[in-house]
């Protein structure tokens, strides 16, 4: 392995020269998740016992120094009596398992490197990690995030889940459109959290040589999103039903996750510039899974609570977003903030994007301050979807997602002007 590669212990290096090779892997990245990740190892056993019972498997479990039951309940949960959960589905082996520390910043990204890292080790055909915290996860998960690599070719699997329109605003508002506009593929869920994809695909994670930015956090599922994007990859989608995990209000706990998020984003423009210059519009990807109706928790929304931010924000500042916003779109967020309600249209919130990426590029400001700097404006634009939606239904909703979206990849050239011109 190079140089860049985490290292890993003894014991760990021991196990790997036992197991030798597999076929698949299954990764989990933990921090003091002992209410939920005993549910989770049970779902990826029985998974792979259902669905891939001649395959060598281990389950790699990437724990952040955990101070209570978790890497412990990860050793000794037992699935039970699976000829009773599967009825006849009988493996040719256990499945092995992995319970390692990772090294390196505090975070996710960290932890699926340590991943990555043992995959590569193993020699795994298909990989897959999942959330430490899920309380929806079921086996046919496993089939529907590994199967499209093992038996269709797929490099790379992303989810797709059932959300309330509500939830998922960081996504809905920046990521996705952004993300579609610029590599012209429909991938819902960039950064959603629960993946598939190759043992190629998680080599070439590996070798990725800033371990020590936004992708070590937040930033790790739009880099991996983005690289099998821009690499011209085999991409796929699994529809996994509702992804049930405690509900955050849009206008709460934003900054460190969008700072990582939208600075990898950022960043990853400025690597793949050739990848995305010239493409527009964008087409759809295969969906593995049939989609069907969920019953969604509700996501509360204080909208109150958004447009004083944004209000707050358009009157105090106006002289950090100077330095990478034009007076057009200055005009237009004061525009907003005085009306009766806040209405961020969307030529408008997509060519305030566009300066963002192009003042990040040429470090206009800090990065992280520049992004900070937008949160209120996010705000504004989750405030005026929630207004232009609430009394609608959820197909209406993703309607007018669809629109901002539209809106993104018809702004794609205004995009590229400025992009030119930090040249």
């Amino acid at each position: 392995m190079t140089s860049r590669s985490p290292s890993l212990s003894r014991e760990v290096t021991d196990a790997i020269a036992r197991i030798g090779k597999v076929d698949v892997l299954v990764g989990i990245p933990s921090f003091n998740n002992e209410r939920t990740i005993g549910h989770v190892v049970r779902a990826v056993v029985a998974g792979l016992a259902r669905h891939f019972p001649d395959a060598r498997a281990v389950l790699v479990n990437s724990d952040g120094g955990s101070t209570d039951r978790t890497r412990e309940i990860v050793e000794r949960t037992e699935v039970g009596n699976l000829a009773e959960i599967l009825v006849d589905a009988v493996p040719s082996s256990a499945t092995a398992k992995i319970i390692t520390p990772y090294v390196g910043i505090p975070g996710k990204g960290s932890a699926f490197r340590t991943i990555f890292r043992i995959a590569a080790e193993l020699d795994a055909k298909a990989c897959c990690v999942l959330d430490s915290d899920l309380r929806s996860i079921t086996p046919e998960w496993i089939e529907l995030l590994l199967e499209p690599v093992v038996r269709h070719g797929f490099e790379f699997v992303a989810p797709l889940y059932a959300r309330h329109r509500y939830d998922g605003t960081i996504t809905n508002t920046i990521v996705y459109p952004l993300t579609r506009a610029l590599y012209g593929r429909r991938v819902r869920q960039p950064i959603g959290g629960d993946f598939g994809f190759s043992g190629d695909l998680a080599a070439r994670f590996l070798a990725f040589e800033d371990w020590d930015g936004p992708v070590a956090q937040y930033g790790i599922d739009i880099f991996m999103t983005t690289t099998a994007l821009a690499e011209g990859r085999r991409v796929a989608q699994a529809f996994l039903g509702a992804k049930i995990h405690d509900p955050k209000d849009p206008g709460s706990d934003l900054g460190p996750m969008m700072v990582q998020v939208v600075s990898t984003l950022f960043s990853l423009m400025e690597r793949h510039e050739k990848a995305w210059r010239g493409l527009s519009g964008s087409e759809a990807v295969p969906v593995f899974g049939f989609p069907y109706t969920v019953g969604l928790e509700p996501v509360p929304v204080k909208i109150d609570r958004l447009l004083a931010q944004y209000r707050q924000a358009a009157h105090d500042l106006p002289p950090i977003w100077e330095a990478f916003l034009s007076p057009g779109s200055l005009a237009a967020i004061r525009g907003a903030a005085h009306g009766p309600a806040v209405a961020l249209g969307d030529e408008a919130w997509v060519q305030i994007i566009a300066e963002a990426a192009t003042g990040f590029r040429r470090r206009a400001l800090p990065p992280a301050t520049l992004i900070r700097s937008l949160v209120p404006l996010y705000l504004g634009k989750v405030a005026t979807f929630v207004a232009e939606t609430e009394a609608g239904s959820a197909e209406e909703a993703e309607a007018r997602l669809e629109e901002i979206a539209l809106a993104y990849e018809r702004g794609k050239g205004g995009l590229e002007a400025l992009w030119g011109a930090t040249h």
